[in-house]
């Protein structure tokens, strides 16, 4: 049945499957979760494969220290269009939009397989990252339609699976492909984005299919595209200016260009949203909503410290102990772990007593807790160790991000569940990406001094030189290479420097080199991580202050679809 309220207008078929009061039974929605689950499977598949398979990548393409462009284009542009599909599905529709992220994903995933250079795999990575900004967000915001916030979790599970599985074969996954030489006379690693083709094309199928439950539409709205392009224009130089600081120097002219360029960018955006109003991207109006604003600066924070901090442990695993990329995908198994069990307590207690604060509160305390502790692992620190503390660090995450999302629909009104779905996801993306940038920076920055010195304090050692010398008589040139540089630092105190520089470019040297001589790297590479650990556990802290202060909403007990066919124009709580 059709119909128009006040400009809002109900489309889609008219159904048995829907009960009289107007929600749909459990079968249908189990049904449309089935089209959600693949669409929410190909982009959680996507972060967890890449993580591990990253280092591997990088040293193929000769760019280890540009990893974190390829990592921040796919955040910048998923970040930059999570609130464009947010809008635009409120107005047209879940079905279209959600076809379309899925469809522009698979071909950002084939062109990121023929990419030849660090560079021209972030681009395509940016692409892809324009497909998954609608993924997530799109899925979440069509349970909110169909599932009230009180019985969301009674199907918690099924997205947990996903994500589950997710988790699990994609790091194992990623790390078997990314150890291959190559599978059908094409490179491992590039079979981590060609894996995504074949199933975005059965999720295409399967969305087409099942996704036809009554949509909230209000197509009377402008399209804010202004407002896009300078939200774009505000976010893009900010986040480069994070990465780039380190090598340009942070008072440089284009550090300095980027500046003025993010600030008149975000003023900007700010004047055409308010001039925009109920068809801006972002309605300024939800920020007054007290407890929303709150809940998206803890957003923010905790993007930072979810996106930071583990992408940094794939990291230790092997570049520091030295671990395969599929040991390295096992290895973060435990935090796995610890994110899908903490998710499925917090959302059993939550549909069971219809409270969710506390759980915030015990996230943000593991997350201090565990990142402060990673902070003093070093190149000796016993795996098993490491791998209990990704597991509170896991556990900290699994009750942070259900009940922020679950808490973010919840208080604006239902008219604005793609709005509110995708302004959260948003700003932990923006959290995300300027936490990996900012993280990154710091790493790079203090590892190739730390390597420096590390190099030059054990050059006078006896075991040292003979180590050099084993290493130029080498048959592998990368190893002899390496030896002639430090061979070298005798007459050139600079050389050492070198050297720590193309470490940074191809951490794969540092399992070929003879012992004297890899654990000074290994520890300058480890004494910078240790430095992260704890800026990341600083920012765990503010997201504990935040969560302190912020007040429970009671949880509706109707669906998004529900509630605005009863209350077409309810107004923010």
């Amino acid at each position: 049945m059709l119909g128009v309220r006040r400009g809002v207008e109900l489309s889609g078929p008219a159904e048995s499957a829907v009960s009289g009061g107007g929600e749909l039974s459990h079968r249908k929605i189990l049904t449309i979760l089935g089209g959600l689950m693949l669409g929410m499977f190909l982009a959680a598949l996507d972060q967890t494969i890449v993580s591990t398979a990253i280092r591997t990548i990088a040293d193929d393409l000769q760019g280890y220290s540009l990893q974190a462009w390829v990592t921040t284009a796919y955040l910048v542009t998923a970040t930059i269009v999570t609130p464009l599909y947010g809008k635009l599905s409120d107005m047209y529709g879940r079905k279209a939009l959600f076809m379309t992220a899925i469809s522009i994903f698979i071909v950002g995933s084939l062109l990121c397989s023929t990419a030849t250079s660090m560079y021209q795999l972030a681009g395509y990575r940016a692409l892809q990252g324009l497909g998954a900004g609608g993924l997530m967000s799109l899925a979440l915001t069509i349970v909110g339609d169909i599932v009230p916030p009180r019985e969301r979790a009674k199907y918690q599970g099924y997205f947990l699976a996903v994500f589950g599985t997710s988790s699990v074969i994609g790091p194992v996954l990623g790390g078997l492909l990314a150890g291959q030489d190559s599978i059908l006379f094409v490179s491992g690693w590039r079979w981590v984005f060609l894996v995504n083709v074949p199933i975005g094309l059965v999720a295409l199928l399967v969305v087409f299919r099942v996704l036809d439950y009554d949509q909230i539409r209000n197509a009377r709205q402008r399209v804010d595209w202004w407002g896009a392009g300078l939200l774009a224009l505000g976010v893009v130089p900010l986040l480069i200016v994070a990465e780039q600081g380190r090598i340009w120097g942070w008072g440089s002219g284009w550090a300095l260009t980027c500046y003025i360029t993010g600030v008149v960018g975000i003023v900007a955006f700010v004047w055409v949203e308010h001039k925009m109003g109920e068809a801006a991207i972002i309605p300024l109006r939800i920020f007054q909503n007290r407890i929303f604003a709150q809940g998206i600066v803890i957003s923010v924070v905790v993007g930072m410290v979810m996106f930071g901090g583990i992408s940094m442990l794939p990291q230790y695993f092997q570049v520091i102990r030295g671990s395969s990329p599929t040991m390295a995908g096992l290895q973060m198994l435990p935090m796995v772990l610890g994110l899908m069990s903490a998710s499925i307590i917090s959302g059993q207690l939550i549909s069971r007593t219809g409270h969710y604060r506390i759980y915030p509160v015990v996230g943000s305390v593991l997350l201090t807790v565990s990142t402060f502790l990673l902070h003093l692992m070093s190149v000796d620190t016993p795996v098993s160790l490491v791998m209990v503390m990704a597991f509170v660090l896991g556990f900290g995450l699994g009750n942070m991000l259900q009940p922020l999302t679950l808490a973010l629909q919840n208080v604006l009104p239902p008219k604005d569940m793609g709005v509110s779905t995708a302004s959260a996801t948003f700003f932990r993306q923006i959290g995300g990406t300027l936490g990996v940038a900012v993280f990154f920076s710091v790493l790079f920055s203090l590892m190739g001094p730390n390597i420096t010195d590390g190099l030059k304090d054990e050059a006078s050692s006896p075991q040292f030189r003979q180590a050099v010398a084993q290493a130029v008589q080498s048959p592998d040139a990368q190893v002899s290479a390496f030896g002639k540089g430090l061979a070298a630092a005798a007459q050139n105190p600079g050389a050492p420097a070198g050297q720590a520089g193309s470490v940074m470019d191809d951490t794969s040297v540092i399992a070929k080199l003879p012992e004297p001589i890899s654990r000074p790297i290994k520890v300058g590479f480890a004494d910078a991580m240790d430095k992260v650990f704890l800026s990341v556990s600083i920012v765990s802290l503010i997201a504990l202050v935040l969560v302190m202060f912020w007040k429970e909403v009671p949880l509706r007990t109707q669906s998004g679809m529900q509630a605005a066919k009863d209350t077409p124009d309810a107004v923010e709580p």
